[in-house]
């Protein structure tokens, strides 16, 4: 079983930038074979992968919408996956969440994930 709880989210003006984390705990966890991911929600739309990164190899994949403005990394001594956020627009707004899979292969679909945390709400306007 694994927990996670993501933070960082909060207001930011058009261009600015956030970083969010997500720590994940569990009896005995070990990340080491896990595929972590961030999703999205804005209102009205379906939950969208933004960026996964795979604990075995520090491999990662982004959406088109957010390359080269995102960014995954993970801290494999605490358990922490964050996404850094720059050049943030508006369209970026929404409720983020954090998921964890057991490693096949690296995949960022939402399907495919078996933990979630809570979420986190960005909110990126003037």
């Amino acid at each position: 079983q694994v927990q996670l709880v993501e933070s960082g989210g909060g207001l930011v003006q058009p261009g600015g930038s956030l970083r969010l984390s997500c720590a994940a705990s569990g009896p005995g966890l070990s990340l080491d074979y896990y595929g972590i991911g961030w999703f999205r929600q804005a209102p009205g739309k379906e939950r969208e992968g933004v960026s996964c990164i795979s604990t075995k190899d520090g491999s990662a994949v982004y959406a088109d919408s957010v390359k080269g403005r995102f960014t995954i990394s993970i801290d494999n001594a605490k358990n922490t996956v964050y996404l850094q956020m720059d050049s943030l627009k508006p369209e970026d707004t929404a409720v983020y969440y954090c998921a964890a899979e057991e490693l096949i292969r690296l995949r960022c679909e939402t399907w495919a994930y078996d933990y979630w945390g809570q979420g986190t709400q960005v909110t990126v306007s003037a």
